[in-house]
């Protein structure tokens, strides 16, 4: 009886001691994965939710695991539509640091998402997403990948073809109605072209240097790439550009990180303006004749102004009136608005109207 109760003792302790092993071995070993599915050989995919980007219902682009958002200091003006960003890296890869105003050397497969959206739609005031656009890095360079949303907010399709979107929204107290225009992939091409090489604009270390509220609390980006192991190393001491919208700022800091985020992609040299004498680049722009400041224009001048930046008269300045034009022969940019940015050429003719000195 009692080899019996020591047999089954034994037994019972066996399988104890096996499942202990199991569950630490289990502890010890499990890792959890992103779901992104990247497969270089045959992106873009079809549909949005084939990369697995988000979980959850789609429109609620909750990032899934190592889908991190970010944002900007200064953002591009798209006709008044928000943005929520996300990047995404393989497993082992991170991108690597060359300089504050240079372009993250983002590693192969890469991807960086931007989702355009507006608030207040009318008639029932409702959240709706207008397109995603994502950059993908293969090995040959970057590709374009533009999704336009449904109606029903359930899906967004590739659409490489420029297409037109109705929107009505309020905006600051005011109904505003335009024509969204979603790019081909010539517009792309244009904006995100480098000495003919296709690359970002945003994501330099200059605009990535600020703190953004994660679900654990406010970080530096920067510093939060590089704990998720996006990211190899950035300066403590980044010279970084400032939230234009930002009064606490000087009036000179907001006007130069406006231009840089919405002009120097093109205007610098190797962009798809570099015949023309500006460099808007934040960190070129200290130099007058670069900004434009008393320079004669090189291109067609519509009321005939003198010089691209006449000290103390903005309404005299070819950039000014640029800004505030909507024709299509005289506006610029030429990509990416079909309406005037009001706030952001008021903070520009300010900045010209307030110079120290006029041009002769």
């Amino acid at each position: 009886m009692k080899k019996h109760y020591l047999a089954a003792a034994l037994l019972v302790l066996s399988v104890f001691t096996i499942f202990l092993s199991c569950d630490s071995y289990d502890s010890a070993e499990y890792k959890e994965v992103s779901p992104v599915v990247m497969d270089l050989t045959t992106v873009p995919y079809p549909k949005l939710s084939d990369y697995k980007f988000f979980v959850g219902e789609l429109k609620n682009l909750e990032p899934a695991y190592k889908v991190l958002p970010y944002d900007l200091n200064s953002s591009l003006f798209t006709d008044y539509a928000l943005k929520k960003r996300f990047v995404w890296m393989p497993e082992g890869t991170k991108a690597t640091y060359t300089s504050d105003g240079e372009i993250l050397n983002f590693p192969v497969g890469a991807a960086l998402i931007k989702n355009f959206y507006y608030e207040n739609v009318l008639p029932d005031n409702i959240t709706k997403i207008i397109e995603t656009r994502i950059l993908i890095k293969k090995a040959s360079g970057w590709i374009f990948a533009n999704y336009k949303w449904n109606d029903e907010q359930t899906e967004a399709f590739l659409d490489m073809n420029a297409s037109t979107v109705n929107v009505s929204w309020m905006h600051n107290g005011k109904e505003k109605s335009i024509a969204y225009k979603i790019p081909g992939n010539l517009d792309c091409v244009t904006c995100h072209s480098s000495h003919t090489v296709y690359t970002p604009i945003g994501t330099k270390p200059q605009n990535l240097f600020k703190d953004f509220s994660y679900t654990g609390g406010a970080e530096n980006q920067l510093e939060k790439w590089k704990q998720e192991g996006y990211l190899d190393t950035y300066s403590q001491n980044t010279l970084a550009t400032v939230d234009w919208r930002d009064t606490t700022k000087s009036l000179d800091l907001r006007a130069r990180s406006y231009l840089d985020i919405n002009c120097a992609h093109c205007h610098k040299p190797g962009g798809a303006c570099d015949i023309m004498p500006e460099n808007f680049s934040f960190t070129a722009i200290a130099n007058p004749t670069a900004l434009g400041i008393c320079v004669e224009p090189h291109d067609f001048v519509p009321n005939g102004e003198k010089y691209i930046i006449e000290g103390q008269n903005s309404n005299n300045s070819l950039m000014y009136t640029k800004m505030i034009s909507i024709k299509k022969e005289e506006m610029m940019p030429t990509i990416g608005r079909t309406i005037v940015d009001r706030e952001g050429s008021g903070l520009i003719a300010e900045w010209i109207d307030t110079m120290e000195t006029p041009c002769p």
